[in-house]
């Protein structure tokens, strides 16, 4: 059975208290799922804690202008995609020029016509499923921006280590607990690797979702190993919370394999393979993949969560 597919999330920021009523309940009649701040310091936040399909911000807010908010944005390689629109009093030219510099998507004059905005928001929400990379689970971004990201730090001879990251016993869990849970797994996983990349100095390390339970961070050879220690550490932290009473006392649970035959299986643990160019040259995305799977296929070979990073030299 597949699982429904999610409501189209909007974060809506707007310091005006009856605009804000007014746009989030006409939204919310439509089928939109709608966030809401009256700041743009709110705005920033909630987008990092649960990332929306759109961001629909005021350009005179406190703390934080929606402009402020947007640079903010763009730093992030999560959410340099993000569609978002602009609302303002006026309808300055070189307010809208920097906009665009910006990557606003659009820019709406106040006072608001809902129709407008709604009519704004649904061409902006088609033309992103037709183009956009994201995975629509975690709103990582996918396949298409994680080659370009190696392919670019290799061209540019930067140092670079990749982590390919797996859950083991994935399938199992999904078979045993549903869709709805599997899917909370995968999305809190995704959370717990921008979390670990973004604490270290300050860093914004690339966090990419290759699709299913499969995960991808993109960091420096100096903290390759820390950081693969660390999502181990916090994942394995996290694993009981996804599991009944019973199954975490057992310390596993009662699936099929892909036989049929019904079995005991682990609970979730991570496999981790880590290329890096610290010591041996990489040359292409492709072997960056190649050996990438290679080293996550040994990890996961040891019980429990484990890293195996290449210490080769030729």
């Amino acid at each position: 059975m597949t699982p429904p597919h999610p409501k189209p999330r909007i974060l809506l920021a707007d310091d005006e208290a009856d605009l804000l009523v007014l746009m989030r309940e006409t939204l919310e009649r439509q089928g939109y799922d709608v966030a809401t701040a009256e700041d743009g310091r709110v705005a920033l936040a909630t987008i990092r804690k649960d990332p929306p399909d759109i961001a629909v911000l005021d350009l005179n807010m406190p703390l934080m202008d929606g402009f402020a908010v947007c640079r903010e944005l763009r730093k992030d390689p999560l959410f340099e995609h993000l569609p978002v629109i602009i609302l303002s009093a006026s309808g300055n030219r070189d307010a809208k020029v920097e906009g665009l510099d910006l990557g606003i998507d659009d820019f709406i004059t106040k006072s608001v016509d809902i129709q407008e905005l709604l009519a704004r928001i649904r061409m902006i929400l088609k033309r992103n499923r037709k183009g956009l990379d994201a995975n629509p689970l975690t709103r990582l971004p996918g396949n298409i921006s994680i080659e370009s990201r190696i392919e670019e730090s290799l061209e540019e001879g930067k140092p670079v280590a990749v982590l390919y990251i797996d859950l083991n016993q994935f399938k199992a869990y999904n078979d045993s607990y549903g869709y709805d849970a599997g899917d909370k797994v995968i999305k809190a996983t995704g959370q717990l690797l921008l979390k670990v990349a973004r604490e270290k100095d300050g860093s914004l390390d690339f966090v990419g979702h290759i699709g299913g339970d499969d995960f991808i961070v993109i960091t420096d050879p100096e903290r390759m190993e820390p950081m693969a220690a660390r999502i181990i550490k916090d994942f394995d932290a996290l694993v009981p919370s996804f599991y009944k009473e019973e199954d975490r006392k057992r310390g596993a649970i009662v699936s099929t394999d892909r036989q049929g035959n019904p079995r005991e299986f682990p609970l979730l643990s991570l496999a981790i393979g880590v290329c890096h160019n610290a010591v041996r040259k990489l040359s292409s995305y492709a072997q960056v993949s190649q050996y990438g799977t290679e080293l996550k296929k040994q990890a996961k070979t040891q019980p429990g969560s484990s890293y195996l990073i290449d210490r080769r030299r030729d």
